[in-house]
């Protein structure tokens, strides 16, 4: 499928909107973006429908006016403020004996009919942390294994049905459906985690505005997440407290002279002051110790990261993770962010990351505010998805699309085809991966027993 998908990631600060497809080589094709700074929206929630309605109206208008393609498809980020994790197995029988894509799509819906949902929670994602054929050991991809019998561990994560209404109702005064939902935490995972650390288990944590959002991803999973809320504004509302000057002159503050280094405090290190104006006194101006600042902003993004690793510590999780830490979203650009979580964190190491970069002529995406965004593109126009149901409880799947290309037939026998035409064909003739849909299972095919094996999965996790 090749549709003209608008992706929305929905910011306490800015909302991001672009437009793109996948051009011929099935690379990610940059058609149009939009930036609106946000309004209506706090802590990752919607509060006031008709202000975030117009700011997500007017990114979508920036974002479409570079391109004439009509919009087939939409994908909206959706915080991790109202959202619950919830673990759950699934085992169906395999009639012919040979696993294919219907089998994955029971097995999957079975773990869901499984789980316990509160009723007031709907499901965004169901990602398996673990196949297991017959009496086998973990499988990754049961697709086409022999078997009797197909068995799956999986992660559901749900949110407040509450939540998704009110971002489908600021949507749809711009003529837009919302065709899936995905897990903020989950997008920012895909865009800056390579392989190696997917592979051994990396926590992500995105400290974006007003909250800051973490979750574990491992063995091609997200296997936990999680939402504290708070974010680099609170760190301007400390300032601006502590200080008494007006918010616009602390954000000034935060950004020209924030650090966590007890010998870094700016790029001038003669500067040990600064004058900053009196809140309601605007005319008048204190002289600050830039010590002080920096005390105030370690506290604040100190208290944070304690935050997050309790979280992690009830969970279990961290114990659980090879490749360490790391570190997104825009309070990763503060000066000595990466000491204070060694720290904080101990022996676990960190990284500071940004996305990866998707090359286009509107914007850099390099940025680690962007992390969500790119995660969007990634999780809907990426062909190296794996199986899970997502928000519509419907398979994501991959097949083979085979190439056109070939050699002609009515070749002479005494022209042979030069080895670099063979090596052509042979590279387009392979697999490219192309995202289908498959029916969802019936609640009357719930399967039983389970084995014991599944008991050491879920303890492990």
């Amino acid at each position: 499928m090749n549709k003209t998908l608008l992706a929305l990631d929905i910011g306490s600060s800015v909302i991001t909107a672009v437009i793109a497809k996948n051009d011929l080589d099935l690379k990610i094709n940059i058609l149009g973006t939009g930036l609106e700074d946000s309004y209506g929206i706090n802590k990752g929630s919607i509060v006031n429908i008709e202000q975030a309605s117009n700011s997500i109206k007017n990114a979508i208008s920036k974002a479409k006016r570079s391109t004439s393609n009509p919009i087939e498809s939409t994908v909206v980020s959706v915080s991790g403020a109202h959202t619950k994790g919830i673990r759950s197995m699934g085992s169906v029988n395999v009639p012919n004996g040979v696993i294919t894509e219907n089998e994955i799509n029971q097995v999957l819906q079975m773990a869901l009919y499984n789980a316990t949902i509160v009723p007031e929670y709907e499901v965004l994602h169901v990602v398996p942390i673990a196949f297991k054929v017959d009496d086998s050991n973990d499988v990754e991809n049961p697709l086409n294994m022999n078997g009797a019998r197909l068995e799956a561990s999986v992660y559901v994560a749900t949110v407040k049905k509450t939540a998704l209404t009110n971002i489908k109702s600021a949507l749809r005064q711009s003529g837009l459906e919302i065709n899936n939902f995905v897990l903020d935490s989950y997008a920012t995972a895909l865009s800056v985690l390579d392989q190696e650390q997917k592979n051994f288990g990396a926590i992500v944590i995105n400290m974006g505005a007003s909250t800051t959002e973490f979750a574990c991803y491992k063995n091609s999973s997200i296997i936990f997440n999680d939402f504290v809320p708070v974010g680099s504004n609170h760190i301007t509302n400390d300032l601006s407290v502590m200080l008494h000057t007006p918010p616009n002159a602390a954000e000034m503050l935060k950004l020209k002279y924030g650090s966590l280094l007890s010998n870094v405090v700016s790029d001038d290190l003669a500067i040990k002051k600064v004058k900053v104006p009196r809140i309601g006194d605007e005319q008048n101006t204190s002289e600050i110790s830039l010590d002080y600042v920096q005390t105030i902003i370690h506290a604040r993004v100190e208290e944070v990261l304690i935050l997050i690793k309790d979280r992690l510590k009830q969970s279990g999780i961290q114990e659980r993770i090879g490749a360490g830490i790391v570190i997104t979203g825009g309070l990763n650009q503060l000066k000595g962010i990466k000491h204070l979580a060694s720290l904080v964190f101990e022996n676990i190491p960190i990284k500071i990351s940004n996305p990866i970069n998707i090359k286009n002529g509107y914007m850099n995406f390099e940025d680690s505010t962007m992390s969500t965004t790119v995660g969007l593109l990634a999780y809907s126009l990426n062909n190296r998805s794996g199986y899970e149901l997502d928000s519509n409880k419907i398979l994501r799947k991959q097949i083979i699309q085979k190439s056109k290309a070939h050699v002609p037939h009515m070749a002479p026998k005494d022209v042979p085809v030069k080895e670099e035409i063979k090596e052509e064909i042979m590279h387009k003739s392979m697999d490219n991966e192309v995202e289908t849909l498959l029916p969802k299972l019936s609640k009357d095919k719930k399967g039983k027993g389970l084995s014991s094996f599944w008991t050491i999965v879920s303890e492990w996790f």
